[in-house]
C-alpha cells in the first residue's frame, strides 16, 4: 500500500506540474490548450535527444525547458492570443490540430518505437522506506511536484509579477486599463509542460503518443479542481494519481473509467470544481 501510495504521488505530480500550463493559459487567455499534451511530448523527447547525445540528463532538462518556452512564446503570439476572441470550437479544432502536427512531427524524427530514458547516476538507486525498496528518482519526481506547488504560490501570492497573473486570469480587461501588459504577463507561463515531459522520461515510455495520453487525465485534474484555480489542481492531481495507480492494480478493468466518473460527479453536483473559479 505504501509503494503503491508514493507511485501515485509520482503521476499525480507529474499531472500538477503539466496542469499548471493549461490552468495558465485558460486564466490569461481564455483558451483550452489540447496541444498542451504534445508541448509535453517534445519537452521529453527533446530532452531525451540531449541527454542520449551528450550523456548529460541535466543539461537535456534545461534544453528542453528552454525549447519549450521559445516554442510556447511563439504559439502564444500566432495561436492564442488571436484564438481568445474565437468561438470555443475554433480553439479546439487549432489546438487539436497542432497536437496532430507536432506527433508526426515527432514520428518523422524519431519514429514510431518506444524510447526510455535512464534516470542520472545520482537519483538511478533505492532507498528503503518502512523495509520496502522505492526508486530514488521516483521520490526526486515528488520533491520536484511539491517544490512547483510551494514555489508557485509563493510566487503567485508575493511577487508583483504573480499579482499580475492573479489580477490578469479574474479580469484581464481591467488590468490592462490599470496598465499591465497581460501579453507580457502570459510569455511568462509556457514552460511547465517542458518540465514535466523532461522529468517524466525516466517514468513513462516515450511514444508520440504520450502526450495525447496524460492530457486527458490533465484536462480531468483542471476541471476537477475547478477552471483556473491552481490550488484545486494541486489537489485533484494528487486525488487523480491515486485513483489512477490503485485502479491499475486493483480494478484494472475500471481503471480508465474511475477519473471520467469523478469528473462526471464533480460537473453534476459541484460544476466550479473543489475550489471554485479562481485561486
Amino acid at each position: 500500500m505504501l509503494l503503491q501510495t508514493l507511485n501515485g504521488l509520482v503521476y499525480g505530480g507529474l499531472l500538477y506540474i503539466l496542469a499548471v500550463g493549461l490552468v495558465l493559459i485558460f486564466g490569461l487567455r481564455r483558451v483550452v490548450n489540447f496541444a498542451h499534451g504534445s508541448l509535453f511530448m517534445v519537452g521529453a523527447y527533446v530532452g531525451y535527444a540531449i541527454a542520449t547525445h551528450f550523456g548529460n540528463f541535466w543539461l537535456g532538462l534545461v534544453v528542453s525547458v528552454v525549447v519549450l518556452a521559445v516554442l510556447g512564446v511563439f504559439l502564444d503570439a500566432v495561436v492564442f492570443r488571436p484564438l481568445q476572441r474565437e468561438d470555443p470550437i475554433v480553439t479546439v479544432l487549432v489546438t487539436f490540430g497542432i497536437l496532430l502536427v507536432l506527433e508526426d512531427a515527432v514520428r518523422t524524427i524519431w519514429g514510431k518505437d518506444f524510447l526510455s530514458l535512464k534516470p542520472p547516476a545520482a537519483l538511478a538507486g533505492t532507498v528503503q522506506i518502512l523495509g520496502e525498496s522505492f526508486p530514488t528518482y521516483r521520490l526526486f519526481v515528488i520533491a520536484l511536484a511539491a517544490a512547483v506547488a510551494i514555489g508557485l504560490s509563493l510566487w503567485l501570492r508575493m511577487s508583483r509579477i504573480g499579482l499580475f497573473v492573479r489580477a490578469s486570469s479574474v479580469d484581464r480587461t481591467t488590468t490592462a486599463i490599470l496598465g499591465v501588459n497581460t501579453d507580457r504577463v502570459s510569455v511568462l507561463v509556457v514552460a511547465a509542460a517542458g518540465v514535466s515531459g523532461r522529468v517524466s522520461a525516466p517514468v513513462l515510455a516515450l511514444s508520440p503518443c504520450m502526450g495525447r495520453l496524460i492530457l486527458i487525465d490533465s484536462f480531468i485534474v483542471v476541471v476537477v479542481g475547478g477552471l483556473g484555480s491552481f490550488s484545486g489542481a494541486f489537489f485533484a492531481a494528487l486525488i487523480i494519481g491515486q485513483l489512477h495507480n490503485f485502479g491499475v492494480v486493483y480494478l484494472p478493468w475500471a481503471a480508465t473509467m474511475i477519473p471520467f466518473l469523478l469528473m462526471v460527479g464533480i460537473l453534476i453536483w459541484r460544476p466550479s470544481g473543489f475550489a471554485g473559479q479562481h485561486v
